[in-house]
Order: C-alpha cells, then structure tokens, then sequence
C-alpha cells in the first residue's frame, strides 16, 4: 500500500506542476492586467506612458513570461504565494481565511449528494420500469439537464424572497452573534444546490451499475443457491455495484468545484469561489494562481484518496502493478 500512495504521489507532482503552467499561461493571454483593473479609464486616459510603464514595471507586469513564472515558483516552494494587489494583502492570508467556507459547504454537499445518489440509484435499479425507477430517472434527467445557477435563482425567490423561509446570501445574519443554527439555516440552500445536482449524477451511475450487476452470472449462481433475496442484494450485489460509483467520485469532484464557484456567488457565500471571481475581476494574477494551486492540489489528493477506496474496496486491484 505504502509502494502504491508512494507512487501516486510522484505522478501528482508533474501533473500540479502541468496545470500551474498552462494556468499562467491562459492567465498572461488574458486581456488587461491589475493596472488596468485598478485604476479608472479617466485616470489612465490621463497618465503618460512613462508613468503607465512605472506602474507596470512596480508590479512586475514588464518582465518576460518565463521569468514572471520562475519568480512566482521559487515563491511557491518558500512558502510564498505571493501578494494580491486586489487586497492588499499576502495571498495566502485571503486563502486561509476561504478555505474553510469552501471546505464546508463541498465536504457537506458531497456526503448528502452521494448518500442520497446512491440511495436512489439503488432503489430505481431493483425496481426497475417501477413508479419509484421513472420518478428517479425524471429527477436525475431534471437535475442534470437545468443549469445550476437557474436553481439556484429559484430556490432564491421562492423560498427566500416569497416565503421568507431561509436566508439568501451569507454565511451568517449580519448584526447577530454566531451561532450554529444560524449557520445551517445559512447552508440549507446552496448545499441543497450542490448535492441534489451530484445526487442526480450518481443516481444514473449507480442505477446502470446495479442492473449490470443484477444481470451478471455470480448474482444468477447466487440466486439459484436459494439465498434470500436482500442477501444476494447486499452482499453479493451491492458492493460490486459500488466499485464503478468510487471511481465516479473522484471524476465528479472538478464539477463539484466548478459548481462551488458559481453557488458562492450565487449566494455570497464566502468561500474560495467566491475569492475566484474577485480576483479574476481585478485580474489578480498572484491571487487566482493561488486559487488554482490550492484546488488543484485538492482535487489531486481527493483523486489518491478515490484511488486507494478503489483498490480497498475491489480485492483483484494488485497494487503493486499500480501506475
């Protein structure tokens, strides 16, 4: 086990130091620059080109492409992820101070949005062409189909605007103290956007592996043995069913993140996507390198974790022929 993370491991590093590149890159092509963002068109209508250049030049925007990266990585591996000019302030402080909302809302999402995709899945492939198997597949098709910030929009007038029931923006009621419940009436929403749209993900996955599970000749051999049916089910069937949906986990955790970003805007909550939108905004390069390199790096180790779940969970995996 140990050879196999050991492995993962090493293709992680080129793999994080690839998307670093080509970030940088698609950022440097992008048009404008802090300078541009920060300043108004009636005051740079009036700055000459020296004065243009010396501002360029203060943030580092005149030196080639290769070097402006080195730069940024030689600051990367001491520990440095450098300065936003948006807030005037160290990178790393906006992110430590993000990480955590995002954290949350993803971690909670996540768990309810695969308990319950799996939940329905299970159920509409061993009722299949059942009431409860077109009721969920009208549920999966919906929820996948409609975008997401369209959900969101509605979730918002109905049970914020109209009924008043939940709040709409925040992570908690501004001039009250904290509390928890506070905070959970402040999630209720965008987690129910993030985790009923991967519920209807993993419900289509998990219902189409369990009908080719139930087909299979090992389910057949156990059924014509007389074994109860609920036996054959979870004990034969189910946790073969399961092995595909692991690998589903970890391939749907970039969608998850892109998600995030557009539910913290949606509804202000205060976490690294939201932090994305600012910076691409005020075109931050430093801050959205950050942005990248911290989820980038998570979405590669929730890959590792997905990796070894998969091998723990299907025995024929021999690690040690891994790549």
């Amino acid at each position: 086990m140990l050879t196999y993370i050991t492995r993962r491991l090493v293709i992680s590093i080129p793999t994080l130091f690839g998307i670093t590149v080509l970030a940088f890159l698609a950022l440097s092509l992008a048009p404008g620059d802090p300078v541009t963002a920060r300043v108004s068109p009636e005051i740079l209508a009036q700055m000459t080109p020296d004065q243009f250049a010396r501002l360029r030049h203060d943030l580092g925007l005149d030196d080639p492409l290769p070097v402006r990266y080195f730069i940024w990585l030689g600051g990367i591996l001491q520990g440095d992820l450098g300065f936003s000019v948006v807030n005037n302030r160290p990178v790393a402080e906006d992110i430590q101070a993000r990480i955590g909302p995002t954290l949350l809302l993803m971690s909670t999402s996540m768990v309810i949005g695969v308990v319950l995709g799996i939940v329905l899945g299970v159920i509409s492939g061993i009722k299949q062409y059942s009431w409860l198997d077109y009721l969920t597949t009208g549920f999966s098709v919906s929820f996948i189909a409609i975008p997401g910030f369209v959900v969101g929009l509605a979730m918002i007038y109905i049970l914020g605007a109209s009924l008043k029931l939940l709040p709409t923006t925040g992570m908690t009621t501004i001039g009250e103290p904290f509390s928890y419940g506070d905070l959970v009436l402040h999630m209720i929403m965008p987690v129910t956007l993030l985790a009923v749209n991967l519920a209807a993900q993993f419900a289509r996955y998990t219902r189409a592996s369990v009908l080719e599970v139930l087909g299979s000749e090992f389910v057949t051999t156990a059924r014509s043995k007389g074994l109860r049916a609920t036996r054959v089910l979870w004990r034969h069937a189910f946790r073969n069913a399961l092995i595909p949906i692991i690998t589903v986990v970890g391939l749907t955790l970039p969608d998850l993140v892109a998600g995030a970003v557009i539910t913290e805007t949606l509804f202000g909550w205060q976490g690294m996507g939201q932090l994305a939108v600012k910076a691409a905004a005020g075109r931050d390069a430093a801050l959205l390198m950050g942005v990248i390199l911290v989820l980038a790096t998570g979405v590669l180790i929730a890959n590792l974790i997905t990796d070894i779940a998969y091998a723990v969970a299907d025995p024929r995996v021999r690690l040690g022929e891994q790549n």
